[in-house]
């Protein structure tokens, strides 16, 4: 195994920072190498924000559901979905940009999602911590306000980045034979799940002291078993996402 391997299997969330503000250079440095991750069609359809004020950052905070770490971390950054850009570069040659398709929607979101985390494996290299903030979308309106986000953008996560305060454990991952599938799709056996849920429920009893009893299958229940932020549909339509 190899350094580059061995750094992307030992990924852990960090929600405990030290308080130093990371410098702009590195901050820099680190949202570049994300902007050389592959993009489609070279559409480069990823705008980061990076909120300093601690004002906003608090109200972030409490939406996302009072995530501290969002104001303490190093660094802020809002990871958007950025169609507007393009769309003037092809009014500079007279064409007008098809807005509201469900396929550019997916291009600009899969470009944010691969850009943040060439960011995050280069910031991990440094010895920085980061944890992804998928809750700012539990009240998406607001951080687009707070952003002034105009039409064909729209923030898809938040990223915390900072000298970490904490050194948990890696959370073990899915057996590889239930991700891994040769030819054709293979669902994966009850044996395989139970095998996970065993090992998530060490995990979190080992992290936890015992406080926390749970396998990845009753997880799996609460999240996909109930309605997940209905709103994003009609907040999409109105930033001119996912029209058709």
């Amino acid at each position: 195994m190899n350094d580059t391997v061995r750094l992307l299997r030992s990924h852990r969330s960090i929600r405990a920072f030290s308080g130093a503000v990371l410098d702009d250079a590195v901050v820099a440095e680190l949202v570049s190498a994300g902007l050389c991750a592959a993009t489609s069609s070279n559409v480069q359809a990823t705008t980061v924000i990076r909120v300093r004020s601690e004002a906003t950052r608090e109200r972030i905070a409490a939406l996302a559901g009072g995530q501290h770490h969002i104001v303490t971390a190093g660094a802020f950054l809002v990871y958007c979905a950025d169609l507007r850009r393009a769309g003037r570069a092809a009014a500079r040659h007279g064409a007008e940009a098809v807005v509201g398709m469900t396929e550019q929607f997916v291009i600009a979101t899969v470009d944010v999602a691969l850009a943040a985390q060439n960011t995050v494996v280069a910031a991990e290299s440094l010895g920085l911590g980061v944890c992804y903030i998928g809750a700012i979308r539990n009240d998406p309106q607001t951080v687009t306000d707070l952003l002034e986000l105009p039409d064909q953008v729209y923030p898809v996560f938040g990223l915390c980045l900072g000298e970490p305060a904490q050194d948990p454990e890696v959370k073990p991952r899915l057996p590889l034979a239930a991700v891994l599938h040769e030819e054709r799709y293979t669902e994966t056996t009850d044996a395989l799940l139970a095998e996970y849920d065993d090992t998530m429920r060490t995990y979190y009893r080992t992290r936890s002291g015992g406080t926390k009893e749970s396998s990845w299958s009753e997880e799996m229940a609460g999240l996909v078993g109930s309605e997940r932020r209905p709103h994003m549909r009609e907040f999409l339509a109105r930033q001119g996402f996912t029209l058709r």
